[in-house]
């Protein structure tokens, strides 16, 4: 099985370790035997952000590294040694986007090629570019391959592209090992509630009502350990240097019946209303998104693993003993 291949020897630089998605894949690639280089934002509290909440016989052998991904020279520092980067380092929030785009523009574009630049300075051997579903858009075809027409509708979803297209553009320059992926909508433990799983659990768990914006939008809602095995297998399998791979379950819930599932869950019956100060503006929202993984089955047998009740339960467990880092009475951006 793919999940028995040791790291045992390899070097990994994962950018974005402290968010949820980051530190779940540090845990998964230290458990593989990797040495781990966790590239996280500087900030004067000391704060490795969701890395915190890794065991502490993980976070002890992982090299922390604090500094910033638009500052080039932080990023050679970081990345010299290493035989794989993952960069997941991004801003993600879309409803943030739409109010400070700039900021998308020098996280995620500037932030993308100082890591290839950096990646090409030190022959590294695999870099793995981290994307987002956000890039295509409502869904022209369904499920959504690979070949699915690229179609941002948000600034969040545009810088995405730019920052796909740059790496893509390495590998045909200067042929730097680059393979792309695209996690579709990543839930589970250590999300914050920018996103909509866990803004439903907080707001049924601390709230008499829950808000939200639009509902019967549709999503492929993938458990953030299948999302870490799936970027560690773009790193393990040669020969698909320049290849992009979606990664989903191929299963797509509303946000109505997702939201129906976690009350269930939690055993609760509270109103849901749908609010315009949580609706996306103009014709930006993204309708539906449902994840065609058969290149990702078939050329790096992957597939996941976790089904969306089994990661629903553990995520609301998960937030039911961390209430307290959550603010369900304020619409987190």
């Amino acid at each position: 099985m793919a999940d028995d291949i040791s790291w045992s020897g390899r070097r990994a630089l994962v950018t974005g370790a402290g968010g949820f998605i980051g530190s779940t894949l540090v845990e998964h690639l230290v458990k593989r035997g990797a040495s781990v280089r966790a590239f996280v934002r500087y900030n004067s509290r000391n704060d490795f952000g969701r890395l915190e909440d890794v065991e502490d016989a993980v976070r002890d052998e992982v090299d922390v590294y604090t500094g910033d991904l638009t500052n080039p020279e932080a990023v050679v520092l970081a990345t010299e040694g290493c035989d794989v980067v993952l960069h997941l380092g991004a801003l993600i929030p879309i409803p943030y986007s739409f109010k400070h785009p700039r900021e998308y523009v020098a996280a995620n574009i500037e932030g993308t090629i100082n890591v290839l630049e950096a990646a090409r300075r030190w022959d590294v051997q695999r870099v793995v570019q981290v994307s987002s579903s956000e890039v295509y858009g409502t869904a022209q075809i369904v499920p959504i391959p690979e070949s699915h027409p690229l179609h941002p509708q948000s600034p969040y979803a545009a810088t995405k592209v730019g920052a796909d297209q740059l790496a893509l553009s390495y590998w045909h320059a200067f042929r730097l090992p680059v393979v792309l992926a695209r996690p579709f909508n990543t839930y589970g433990p250590r999300q914050s509630a920018r996103a909509v799983i866990p803004t439903v659990i907080t707001q049924a768990l601390g709230r008499n009502r829950i808000e939200l914006g639009a509902t019967s939008t549709t999503r492929d809602f993938m458990f953030v350990e299948d999302t870490a095995r799936a970027l560690a297998r773009c790193a393990e399998v040669d020969g698909v240097e320049g290849e992009t791979f979606n990664f989903g379950t191929g299963k797509e819930y509303s946000i109505d019946e997702t939201v129906a599932k976690i009350l269930q869950q939690i055993g609760v019956e509270v109103p849901v209303e749908s609010t315009e100060a949580r609706q996306r503006p103009g014709s930006s929202e993204v309708e539906r998104l449902v994840c065609d993984p058969t290149r990702a089955h078939e050329i790096l047998g992957w597939h996941h693993q976790i089904e969306l009740d089994e990661g629903l339960a553990r995520t609301i467990e998960w937030v039911r003993s961390h209430l307290d880092v959550f603010k369900p009475d304020v619409y987190n951006v």
